[in-house]
């Protein structure tokens, strides 16, 4: 069977006391499904695997319920196949402006629909913030940092849980790790 490279996004774990995991223990788990060169990256759920070809929805749910069944905890989960990270890569319009790729987010969407509930908050001026919306995932430029941006309030006000952030840091690091071979 023809395995791909897969990335899992968990998102809020590990962030103050709420939904603490261990890498390890997430990594254990993302390979007792039967995914193979499981590696994790920071400390704030992001898994890099390989896994047989199959639609990305599905994974999520898998690795979703098996967080509850073997961790206790409930977290969304996002799963990206790594040529889906790489146009998100290539598409993001806002590097030019971003002089702090920590400030610059990306958003990844569990729901196909999202980018047409963002498309209205694209089209405000959010001067000195800026966001872009496309078919995989929403650049937020917030130079003041996330914690003040509005544009991240409005996003969490339409699509809730339905979408998690990485910095740009992230998703580089991320898509370097995706660029090692699948071997088996």
């Amino acid at each position: 069977m023809t395995r791909q490279r897969y990335i899992a996004l968990l998102r809020g774990i590990n962030v103050g006391r709420a939904k603490r995991i261990a890498m390890a223990d997430l990594r254990q788990l993302v390979g007792e499904l039967g995914c193979t060169e499981v590696r994790t990256l920071l400390n704030s759920g992001n898994v890099v695997f390989n896994a047989p070809r199959q639609a990305p929805a599905a994974l999520a749910a898998l690795i979703q319920d098996a967080l509850v069944v073997k961790l206790g905890v409930a977290a969304r989960v996002m799963v990206l196949v790594s040529d889906q990270l790489d146009r998100i890569v290539a598409a993001n319009p806002l590097l030019p402006v971003a002089n702090d790729h920590a400030r610059l987010l990306v958003f990844v969407f569990s729901d196909p629909g999202a980018p047409a509930l963002l498309a209205p908050l694209a089209a405000l001026d959010w001067a000195p913030e800026q966001l872009a919306v496309a078919d995989l995932a929403a650049y937020l430029w917030c130079p003041a940092g996330v914690l003040d941006s509005k544009i991240a309030v409005a996003m969490g006000k339409l699509l809730g849980d339905g979408m998690t952030s990485r910095n740009w840091n992230t998703v580089c690091k991320l898509q370097a790790l995706c660029a090692g071979s699948v071997k088996d």
